[in-house]
This record gives C-alpha cells, sequence and structure tokens, in this order.
C-alpha cells in the first residue's frame, strides 16, 4: 500500500470518527446542565461523564489516524479529509433531532466536490519541522487561542465553532513539528498538540451547548481547513500536481463555501432545544 493510499485511508476513518463523535458530544454537553463556560469546571465534570469520556476516547482515535495522514499527505488534503466530518456529521445530528434543508444538503455536497478534487490535485508533503522558528509561533498560537476563548465565551456557536477550527488548525500544523531526533523544539510543538486540542474541545462544546451541531461544526471545518492549507503550501513545503493548481484552488473554494453556507443555513443556525 502507498503512503498517499494509506494516507487517504487514515483521514477518511478519523473524518467518520469525527463525525459521529460530534454528535455524541453535543448530546453529552447539553444534558449536564449550565453552559460550561469555565475551562477548569468544563474539564472537572467532563472526567466524571462516561459519555464524554467515550466521547475524547473517540477523539484520540481520530486524531492518531489524522496525525497519519498529517504525515504522509500534504496539510492542506489531511485537512479536507478530516471536513468529511461534516456530512457525517449532517447525517448523524437526527439522531438530536435536528434536521437539514435542502440548502444544507447542497452546501455538504459541495465540501465533498471539493474534496474530490483536493485528493485528485494533492503532491508531495512536506518534510517534519523541528526549528525554533516553527515551535514558537505554534506556542504563542496557544496563547492567544486561550485569551480569545476565555474573552469570547458568550459568543455564538458558530463563532465559537471557528475558533475551535482555528484551534484544531494549530493542532494540525503543530504535528509536522513531531519527530525524531527528540530536540527541545519538538517537545514544544508536541506539548502545543494537546493544548490546541483541549481549548478546541472546550470552545466546540460550548458552541454546541446551545446552538445546533451543524451550524457550528461547518465554521469549524472552515477554520481547521484553510489556515494549514496556506501554511503546508507557503511555508511547510507541501506540493501540487503539476497543472493542479487551478483545480486544488477550487476545490478549497467549494468546501469552504459550501462549509459557510451550511452554517449560514436558518435550520443550521437555530438554537438547539
Amino acid at each position: 500500500m502507498s503512503d498517499q493510499v494509506a494516507g487517504l485511508l487514515a483521514g477518511l476513518v478519523a473524518a467518520a470518527l469525527f463525525g459521529v463523535a460530534a454528535v455524541v458530544q453535543a448530546s453529552a454537553v447539553r444534558r449536564i446542565g449550565g453552559r460550561p463556560t469555565h475551562l477548569v469546571g468544563f474539564v472537572l465534570r467532563s472526567v466524571r461523564d462516561p459519555l464524554t469520556m467515550l466521547v475524547v476516547a473517540a477523539y484520540l482515535g481520530g486524531f492518531v489516524l489524522h496525525a497519519v495522514a498529517i504525515w504522509l499527505l500534504p496539510l492542506y488534503l489531511a485537512q479536507a479529509l478530516i471536513s468529511l466530518s461534516l456530512p457525517v456529521t449532517a447525517l448523524a445530528s437526527r439522531r438530536v433531532s435536528e434536521n437539514l434543508s435542502r440548502g444544507d444538503w447542497v452546501g455538504v455536497g459541495a465540501v465533498t466536490a471539493g474534496l474530490a478534487l483536493l485528493s485528485l490535485g494533492s503532491g508531495e508533503p512536506g518534510e517534519v519541522v523541528t526549528t525554533w522558528a516553527f515551535a514558537l509561533p505554534v506556542a504563542l498560537g496557544v496563547v492567544l487561542l486561550l485569551a480569545a476563548a476565555m474573552v469570547g465565551r458568550e459568543w455564538s456557536g458558530p463563532v465559537l465553532g471557528a475558533l475551535a477550527g482555528l484551534g484544531y488548525a494549530g493542532s494540525a500544523i503543530a504535528v509536522r513539528g513531531v519527530g525524531l531526533p527528540l530536540e527541545a523544539p519538538v517537545v514544544l510543538a508536541a506539548l502545543a498538540v494537546p493544548a490546541f486540542g483541549l481549548v478546541s474541545f472546550w470552545l466546540y462544546s460550548l458552541g454546541m451547548h446551545s446552538n445546533a451541531v451543524t451550524g457550528t461544526t461547518a465554521p469549524m471545518i472552515v477554520g481547521q481547513t484553510l489556515l494549514p492549507a496556506a501554511i503546508g503550501v507557503a511555508l511547510l513545503g507541501d506540493g501540487v500536481r503539476d497543472g493542479w493548481a487551478v483545480g486544488v484552488a477550487v476545490g478549497l473554494v467549494l468546501a469552504t463555501a459550501g462549509a459557510a453556507a451550511v452554517s449560514r443555513s436558518p435550520a443550521s443556525a437555530a438554537t438547539a432545544s
């Protein structure tokens, strides 16, 4: 099996895990009662809730597979594959009594078509980065995300979802700095991965507490796809197949526009009951 095929399979399974886990996460966070606006309190309640721990286990499994995809594929493709969690979440959201409109499904279809273009146009991934010039901005990103989370805890679900997406993007970028030999910049990048993940998980839970699952998930996917795509191509050496630059650009636009359309839909943005 080639590295690209292995990376594609890992990304697809990770997307399925993330998509189902998102709906279970929404169910778990809504049944705890009050909105979890404090990170420490949220963590303490979560570790005592078996359903939330099941979600965490699913995310951890998905993250391992996602990391494999990041190492074997260009970042834009690895992140775009994770965007396939959106149609999975859309289908599974019926379990929490959320139905999508025809426009929502058009948006989901645009995401899927965009991902197909990205898959066809992907080239070779860049190398693992182990420098301080990489690790320090990644660590600063964790601090900035936490500061934004503390300020914006009462923001709307789609905005919190977008913030969570930026955090998951930071986590994906940080994975590119994790490798051997185990030097100080590598350790710092490795520590940033769970830090980004924890804050993003909290922001995502906040967003879904009183907002529709798909409406919160769509902007998260936009955030976690665009930033790594741009950084991967511009700074980390990710390649595009000869003659496919326009196709990859169109794929990114389609995937992003589709996710944004779902997030703006009245059906997706409706307050969860």
